[in-house]
């Protein structure tokens, strides 16, 4: 009754969850300090995650693309980074989080972008993979190793593969891959920069 009321605010945010949910709505909060200070912390950490990622998938051969949108059968998103090995004909779809929210949208929407992905290879690409692997790809971290510890039968059932799994598939894609990918490489950027 509050919800309906234009009182929201006043219920908590997990039962305005819910109820959006069974009406096959989502409820997205943003939070905002000293402006856009926040969001500036929040992709920096992601944009030097990104850079990370990209030079390893370049080094082993990879093309790519970030940031790939898509809006089909009213899915609408972007693919962090879309990679491409032509001589494997393997494709990598790539979710890149500097942090974890809730595990159960990451996994989804991560779900629906695989499964979307070959159409969009044709698109991008100009041609059919042969091979889709879907990477989750997370700053080495403490803090994050024990949120995916905490949920080990969860992540291991989305994504079986890590480290030395998932590295030998970057350089030999040669069959399919559910992998989480903890990466090291990550450099801390100054947000005030360009």
């Amino acid at each position: 009754m509050l919800i309906e009321a234009g009182r929201a605010g006043d219920v908590a945010l997990d039962r305005v969850r819910r109820v959006f949910a069974a009406a096959g709505g989502r409820v997205r909060v943003t939070a905002w300090w000293n402006g856009a200070a926040a969001d500036r912390l929040l992709d920096a950490h992601h944009a030097a995650l990104v850079e990370a990622a990209l030079s390893v998938f370049r080094k082993r051969g990879w093309r790519t693309q970030v940031e790939v949108t898509f809006s089909e059968f009213g899915e609408r998103g972007s693919i962090d980074i879309l990679g491409l090995h032509p001589g494997a004909g393997a494709l990598a779809v790539c979710e890149v989080k500097s942090a974890l929210g809730s595990l159960e949208e990451t996994n989804r929407t991560l779900d629906a972008k695989v499964r979307l992905a070959p159409r969009l290879a044709i698109d991008r690409f100009g041609w059919r993979p042969r091979v889709v692997g879907r990477l989750l790809i997370l700053p080495e971290d403490g803090t994050l190793r024990r949120v995916v510890a905490r949920h080990s039968l969860t992540m291991a059932s989305a994504y079986p593969a890590r480290g030395r799994e998932v590295r030998a598939w970057l350089r030999q894609p040669d069959g399919p891959l559910r992998g989480l990918w903890f990466l090291s490489e990550v450099r801390d950027t100054d947000p005030r920069e360009g």
